[in-house]
């Protein structure tokens, strides 16, 4: 009885302990801790696309995707294999950490036998119909955002934060296209598992959330997200995107991430 109750003692100290911890961190520390999270070195992993429209009529994209880190840097590069009108077309991104220069992002139109570089203008679009933007493909830059924690709540069963995100200039502002973003970031593993983005123009809201969260290797992935944009509060389309086949830490080749590749396809 007195191992139960040490035991008891323990664990409730360290609920508190742990719980101030948590009160005590910054937007911008718990930001900084999100962005630190492990995701792997070199991953790939096959990709479902769902595009959903407002009268509920689905088209389905399969994509063969593959990530690598190079230093800091992050090289992704990803093959539509079907259906027939997308098959072949290819997208590549050179993603810089750092910020100091724009990222990198080409995509292969096998139809036009052309590779298009996507221009910084351009990267608040649609990415090949999807309700993700080109920006929303990259991992965000710390430094382009002003972070400001809004409160504690639960998604389900678990405690989150709201960290609202401001960029902190125009310029970001057209990359992204938003205005402002609200991000709830898992306070256990420090994972954005629903996000909420003010976009500048139409008068429009998207809405993320992550509905499938998987431990793989002891690295934590989004296995099935949905995006969804609204416009006074309807639905105007869906996007959801469901990994499988997901490998970690694989050897993959720097040469696979070029444009020779690009144009070359599986």
């Amino acid at each position: 009885m007195k191992q139960i109750l040490r035991l008891l003692t323990f664990f409730f100290f360290f609920s508190i302990l742990f719980s101030s911890f948590c009160m005590a961190l910054t937007a911008r520390e718990i930001m900084e801790k999100a962005d630190a999270r492990d995701d792997g070195d070199n991953i790939s992993f096959n990709t479902e696309m769902v595009l959903i429209d407002k009268n509920d009529h689905k088209r389905t994209r399969l994509i063969k995707a593959y990530f690598k880190d190079k230093g800091k840097d992050t090289l992704r590069i990803q093959f539509f294999i079907d259906p027939a009108d997308v098959k072949d077309t290819a997208f590549l991104t050179y993603d810089y950490y750092s910020g100091e220069k724009d990222d990198d992002q080409w995509m292969y139109l096998p139809e036009l036998h052309k590779t298009k570089r996507i221009a910084s203008s351009d990267k608040s679009t649609a990415f090949m119909g999807s309700d993700f933007s080109y920006s929303d493909m990259n991992k965000r830059v710390l430094d382009e955002w002003n972070y400001t924690l809004l409160k504690e709540s639960k998604v389900g069963d678990h405690k989150v934060w709201l960290i609202e995100a401001q960029p902190r200039d125009q310029v970001v502002a057209d990359r992204y296209g938003y205005e402002k973003s609200v991000v709830f970031i898992r306070q256990d593993i420090f994972f954005p598992i629903r996000a909420v983005h003010w976009v500048k123009e139409g008068n429009k809201i998207k809405y993320m959330e992550v509905t499938q969260l998987e431990e793989i290797d002891n690295i934590w992935i989004a296995v099935e997200t949905h995006m969804k944009t609204t416009k006074n509060k309807r639905t105007t389309h869906k996007t959801i995107l469901r990994r499988r086949n997901i490998t970690f830490n694989q050897d993959l080749d720097e040469s696979l991430f070029t444009i020779r590749s690009l144009e070359k396809g599986l």
